[in-house]
């Protein structure tokens, strides 16, 4: 079972964070959905403690264009005619990607033996080195909760991911044996190793951001108020305004019947079976080269998501699937892919989070953290990195972006794409990840062959789903204080 801290789980009805989910949206349809309502203003002040990168430069505002002298609908990047986003479950960059030895990304600092040098102390000083995960299971143990993630983050230090609720788990990491599909596609296409989830937080206020660059308060995965819709809406809802088209292609589980829209009811009440449609729309319609102009793709989150306790092998046969259906669909010329994870799921990772603008003047809604000792940077703070990638014809071969970006990059990718209004201040101002295509050619016409996911040649990596994790932590992987 997942720890209540963890999936936002209500200690008297034992929902889950998606059961949670579930009933309110039952509610919701049965009592209707009223107008468009929020606690936002639409001329809220950035305000607080802006970080030294934006002290100095002029702050476009939400409701502003990219172009301003051009009408928003604007088509500002022909090539490139369908923006599809993957975003998958609870990593953080050193988890997935840190073993990745590309001399031009910022994974774990290796000694002369090839292992990560990094480490992280316990209570009583001891050394909690990273170590191999012995399986490809985990052990349903990390924490990414709020106040978990701000003792994680140790005032920028980054050195308490052992002391927090993750314990040692959090020091486990994959490598290219465990997860060769992804790290073939890491090898070949554009990644950013400054690519940070939007919020010290948990899934909730990590896809709200992902989708409306705020999360209007929400800091954990609590049930959404059936009256909540942000301010200027959704990006969906700036695409949709502009006459086009967008799919939430999503995969109903038993934990999981709804799609990340749903996050804000109104949203989902009005576009299921519409623009929320089955997973198996997206492998028809990529076939058929008929993808809308917008895609968020969504897996089981029963099995393929790769949060804990699931095993990740599951989770990237589904990717690899999603991506080879893009390369190898008619669309695939003007396509552009995102491949994501929405927040670091309690695992380590060795490079602090910067400040962030803050995307209104909402504060986080703290009422129900169990700490109130720890100091909290509210929305001024990005929460700790994820894998990221970029998947098109035009993609810049092996390049590795360092410009500091999060979720709300993906809005702001679409929003100069197609000249949209922005939201808030934070995706308004947010790097669109221009630096990852090259738009003059493209490289990847004839899309690279990427190697099988594991699962595809290794059948026995489901074993572990069976006899569990294996040690963690390994023998010898904790040691004395120095």
């Amino acid at each position: 079972m997942h720890d209540e801290r963890d999936n936002g789980a209500d200690p008297k009805s034992g929902l889950s964070r998606r059961g949670m989910l579930q009933a309110g949206l039952i509610a919701a349809a049965g009592v209707g959905v009223g107008g468009f309502t929020s606690a936002a203003s639409a001329s809220a002040s950035a305000g607080g403690h802006r970080p030294d990168r934006w002290r100095h430069r002029h702050l476009r505002k939400p409701g502003s264009r990219p172009y301003p002298n051009l009408p928003a609908g604007t088509d500002t990047i022909p090539q490139i005619k369908h923006i599809v986003i993957l975003m998958q479950e609870n990593h953080s960059y050193d988890n997935r990607l840190g073993m990745l030895r590309r001399c031009d990304a910022d994974g774990f600092r290796l000694g002369f033996n090839g292992l990560p040098l990094n480490t992280n102390p316990y209570a009583n000083g001891d050394i909690q080195h990273a170590f191999h995960m012995p399986t490809t299971c985990q052990n349903n143990k990390p924490s990414q909760e709020w106040t978990q993630s701000h003792v994680q983050f140790d005032h920028g230090r980054n050195n308490g991911f052992v002391i927090s609720n993750s314990g040692p788990v959090a020091m486990g990491y994959w490598d290219r044996a465990d997860q060769p599909f992804y790290y073939s596609m890491a090898d070949i296409f554009p990644i950013g190793d400054r690519y940070f989830c939007s919020v010290l937080g948990q899934t909730y206020p990590n896809r709200r951001y992902l989708i409306s660059a705020t999360s209007i308060g929400q800091i954990d995965d609590t049930t959404p108020a059936l009256s909540d819709y942000p301010a200027n809406g959704t990006i969906f809802d700036k695409v949709q305004d502009a006459g086009l088209s967008w799919k939430d292609y999503y995969s109903p589980s038993t934990d999981s019947p709804y799609p990340t829209i749903a996050l804000y009811p109104k949203l989902y009440l009005e576009n299921a079976g519409k623009r929320a449609v089955p997973i198996a729309d997206f492998f028809t319609d990529a076939a058929a080269g008929t993808l809308p102009d917008v895609s968020l793709v969504e897996p089981n989150y029963d099995t393929q998501s790769e949060e804990d306790p699931q095993n990740i092998v599951v989770g990237e046969q589904f990717a690899a699937k999603v991506i080879n259906a893009a390369m190898s669909g008619p669309g695939w010329a003007n396509t552009v892919l995102i491949w994501t994870y929405d927040e670091h799921g309690g695992y380590y990772d060795h490079v602090p989070p910067p400040p962030a603008l803050a995307p209104d003047d909402i504060p986080p809604d703290t009422k129900a953290i169990s700490s109130t000792t720890l100091p909290y940077n509210g929305f001024h703070q990005y929460g700790f990195r994820v894998p990221m990638a970029v998947i098109s014809p035009f993609s810049r071969p092996r390049h590795v972006s360092h410009q500091v970006m999060d979720h709300t990059s993906i809005s702001a990718l679409i929003e100069t794409k197609w000249n949209l209004p922005a939201m808030t201040y934070r995706d308004a101002n947010a790097w669109p990840m221009l630096d990852m295509l090259d738009l003059r050619r493209p490289h990847f016409l004839t899309p690279p062959k990427l190697a099988q996911p594991l699962l595809d040649t290794d059948p026995g990596a489901l074993a572990c789903s069976t006899t569990g994790p294996g040690v963690i932590p390994p023998p010898g992987s904790v040691t004395p204080p120095q």
